[in-house]
């Protein structure tokens, strides 16, 4: 998959979710239909502000309190009366283990000979016991620790915000219908029923990028197979297919807004920023490239309202500001450097609310802001302000940003690190403030993961993960209310939203496009779902032993490359941009011979 190279508050406005404090904690699991098995859900006794057992939990939808005017609703489409970390049946086979193993443990010390002569000729039973006894005591402080990290950083889910029967009575006399849409699309019990609904199919390599147009009725795809198609989604039919020009992975595919979907821009591994000018009869005019990175540039980032500017990152750690309407249309708006050091970038977003400032996030801990108005690369290194976890700040492991993205409203940032956890910042925060929330379980190593907002008021926030699962944690609570199977390939990394409908379309190591819409008849029992987050955090501790080797073999990886495209790059030389020589990471001129062809491809290691 080519992402693997080199490697990928509430909000104002619109809501009427309730403040956190509203919320009752967990819900009572008792709500859950006698046929399923039962949710799984967090130790509660770690969770703060949360009750042992569930008990003081949120009541059942039919419990719920309706606000003034409203009629009580059974069915609010909300599962949160499904929602734990534990299966119920799990912890009580889990606590009649531990009672059997205590037994088991008392047994043998009442039966343990303590004689002389009977002592010397078991002594080799006693060792094996007290052996046995000592696995179990670390098997179990490794539970109690691993259950206290699930439920750290979490707080009470809040109550339902939409209720179906009222809200759909409520449009029919034509109350409130102009917020009927977005109240569904930001609706958690709608999140809990999302199920696959089909697959588009007609790459034949990892589906690296996804974008909808403005008003959702195409989806553009681009893949290691250095082609891009163009949807009808709800067809499933493929509108328009296209070489894009590229010589290396195609990262991403954007319809840049205002254009009448007539204009599309595109990044891949080869490093060059490139456009295609579509026509209305289905076909591609032409793709000319407008930007050259020295190194792979993995992401663009959308201007909300300019039909013909938008901003590119690479591993060259340059941020390219286009403006198709020039001559020339690349200008180099900053390179980014932490003191002297340039850092490699993965990721960068515009902030919707404030076009002039943009965030960027790549080969180390910080996020960084600038403002285009006032880079002063001598002042600070032209960075407005940038955040970080206070724990991350003085870490000794190589931690990336592979991607960071704005909410709806500008107000918050998501970024999510190369193995660790996705971390929620107040953007409006000075210099240095620590992250607001942390979302936990999945697992983003085996390839460079996307992370984004869900909602049309920032509501979710969902991810894909290295054990092939794509998760939604609620934003304000930091709990994970939806979790699906994504790709049979393991890795999940891309994840749209439809920017109108309550769906979205995902993509990873599998050649196809996997579409969810919230059509299940009952809401997700999170089955599995502990021992998953189990399995990706001791994985995590695993490999973070491991990382300094895996580092090093990373590194000759790329050191060899490099030696072998040094002859056709200074052969080359005189296509790429400017004149500038510094190093890269990446050959911006690899061809697709030198790298076995786009299907050739190789998944490595972040």
């Amino acid at each position: 998959m080519s992402d693997t190279d080199g490697k990928s508050s509430v909000p104002n406005g619109g809501s009427d979710d309730p403040e956190p404090g509203e919320g009752r904690g967990e819900a009572d699991t008792s709500a859950a239909p006698e046929t399923q098995t039962s949710p799984e859900s967090a130790n509660l006794s770690s969770v703060p502000g949360g009750s042992e057992g569930g008990q003081d939990g949120p009541m059942a939808d039919s419990e719920q309190k309706q606000g003034p005017g409203e009629e009580e609703d059974t069915d609010s489409m909300d599962g949160s009366g499904l929602y734990s970390l534990t299966e119920e049946g799990e912890r009580e086979s889990e606590g009649g283990g531990r009672g059997k193993d205590e037994g088991k443990r008392s047994a043998r010390k009442r039966n343990r000979p303590s004689g002389g002569a009977t002592r010397h000729s078991s002594s080799s039973d006693d060792d094996d016991d007290d052996e046995d006894e000592e696995e179990e005591d670390v098997e179990e402080e490794d539970e109690q620790a691993m259950e206290a990290w699930l439920g750290a950083d979490l707080c009470d889910l809040s109550r339902p915000s939409w209720c179906a029967v009222p809200s759909l009575r409520a449009r029919e006399i034509g109350r409130d219908s102009h917020q009927f849409v977005r109240r569904v699309c930001g609706a958690r019990g709608l999140v809990q029923r999302l199920e696959l609904q089909g697959r588009l199919e007609r790459h034949t390599g990892c589906v690296n990028t996804l974008h909808f147009n403005p008003s959702g009725t195409r989806l553009a795809s681009g893949s290691d197979d250095l082609r891009v198609v163009i949807w009808d989604w709800a067809r499933r039919k493929a509108e328009l297919e296209f070489d894009s020009g590229h010589k290396s992975n195609v990262f991403q595919a954007k319809f840049l807004p205002h254009s009448g979907d007539s204009t599309l821009a595109m990044c891949a591994r080869d490093g060059q920023i490139r456009v295609a000018e579509l026509s209305a009869t289905q076909r591609c005019k032409n793709t000319k490239r407008v930007a050259q990175h020295k190194g792979a540039a993995h992401k663009l980032a959308l201007e909300p309202d300019s039909p013909c500017s938008f901003l590119s990152a690479g591993e060259d750690a340059v941020v390219f500001g286009i403006d198709l309407r020039l001559d020339r249309p690349a200008n180099k708006l900053v390179v980014v450097k932490e003191g002297e050091k340039k850092v490699g970038l993965y990721t960068i977003f515009v902030n919707p609310a404030n076009t002039h400032q943009f965030a960027v996030g790549g080969r180390d801990q910080y996020v960084r802001i600038y403002d285009q108005r006032k880079i002063n690369e001598h002042d600070n290194n032209g960075v407005l302000k940038k955040f970080c976890p206070s724990h991350l700040v003085s870490s000794e492991s190589k931690t990336n940003i592979t991607c960071l993205v704005y909410s709806h409203d500008g107000t918050e940032l998501l970024a999510s690190y190369n193995d660790e956890d996705i971390y929620l910042f107040d953007s409006s925060h000075s210099d240095g403030a620590d992250y607001r929330r942390r979302y936990k379980g999945h697992r983003n190593n085996a390839t460079v993961k996307g992370v984004n907002f869900y909602g049309p008021c920032s509501e979710f926030v969902v991810s894909g993960s290295d054990c092939g699962h794509i998760y939604l944690w609620d934003k304000n609570s930091a709990r994970v209310v939806q979790f699906m199977e994504g790709d049979r390939g393991g890795v999940v990394n891309c994840l749209e939203p439809h920017p109108h409908l309550p769906g979205l379309a995902t993509s990873g190591l599998d050649h196809d496009v996997k579409l969810w819409a919230p059509t299940a008849e009952n809401p997700t029992a999170l089955k599995g779902l502990k021992e998953v987050m189990k399995k990706n955090k001791r994985e995590r501790d695993e490999d973070s032993v491991r990382h300094g080797d895996q580092y090093d073999t990373q590194l000759l990886w790329f050191l060899m490359r490099h030696m072998r495209n040094r002859r056709p790059q200074r052969a080359r030389r005189g296509e790429g941009g400017e004149g500038d020589t510094d190093e890269s990471w990446s050959s911006p001129d690899s061809s697709d011979e030198e790298d076995g062809g786009p299907d050739h491809v190789q998944c490595m290691s972040s």
